[in-house]
């Protein structure tokens, strides 16, 4: 028994000393430092961001592979510790190509108030509230389900609200929820999209017609997801939707047998 004990607490010693902070040094193509990079270790699921100057350090084994991984940029893959001793890295990112918008020929009619539609690219007045710092509406602008506690609760004091009534009776109010609940999550999903190239989801194995399904999976796995993205917070989504790759990867292999 108490040889048993040595040994695993050899072992354990052993693992522990193996380990090394491996630190580097992220740059694009132009050697511009880069920052939100997330940098994962394969073998131990660790991830870490790089700093504002594109630093980062994380705990690595020897011959662990750490990946490189922003949106709009290849995937990057290094090992290290090679040789049991591991100099500071240096990972160049290189962008992915980005199409370019058709131009669109549009015929105007004479009518300015509808032609400025037509042709408008920019919203000016978001330019201009970014400009000046005016602050944007919080919410959105739509019409509040009644909830059975603001409609019943008055009733019992003597108020009757005959509209809230009838939209609880009526299922108005169980429809309208149902239909802000997939506008929002479509509109979840969308941002994303637009923030991140089809090729980051690719290379992860995921087919282009099914990164909208898998986005809300990812969603459905983990809830907090959709905070992020409330917050704008896109280095944030994207560390917590890696976690759930290998699992929908795993089911959409089992669904193709």
């Amino acid at each position: 028994m108490r040889r048993q004990l040595v040994f695993v607490l050899l072992f354990l010693a052993h693992l522990v000393l193996s380990q090394q902070t491996v630190t580097g040094i992220i740059t694009d193509e132009n050697d511009i430092r880069m920052n939100a990079v997330i940098v994962i270790n394969m073998s131990t699921d660790q991830k870490v961001l790089c700093n504002s100057s594109g630093e980062f350090s994380i705990v690595a084994s020897r011959n662990d592979e750490l990946r490189f991984v922003k949106a709009g940029y290849e995937r990057a893959s290094k090992r290290v510790l090679t040789d049991g001793i591991n100099s500071q890295l240096t990972i160049t990112l290189t962008q992915l190509p980005q199409e370019i918008e058709e131009v669109r020929v549009v015929k105007l009619k004479g009518d300015l108030s509808k032609d400025s539609r037509t042709v408008a690219k920019v919203d000016k007045a978001a330019q201009v509230q970014e400009a000046v710092g005016l602050p944007q509406p919080v919410g959105k602008m739509r019409e509040k389900p009644a909830e059975v506690k603001k409609v019943l609760l008055p009733m019992l004091l003597g108020s009757l609200d005959i509209q809230g009534l009838y939209d609880l009776i009526s299922g108005k109010a169980r429809k309208q929820k149902r239909k802000y609940q997939y506008e929002d999550l479509q509109e979840h999903i969308a941002w994303i999209r637009d923030r991140v190239d089809d090729d980051y989801f690719v290379k992860a194995g995921i087919p282009v017609e099914r990164i909208s399904e898998f986005i809300e999976f990812s969603f459905l796995m983990k809830p907090h997801i959709r905070t992020f993205v409330k917050a704008k917070n896109l280095s944030a989504v994207l560390l917590r939707i890696e976690e759930t790759i290998p699992l929908y990867t795993e089911r959409l292999q089992q669904s193709r047998k």
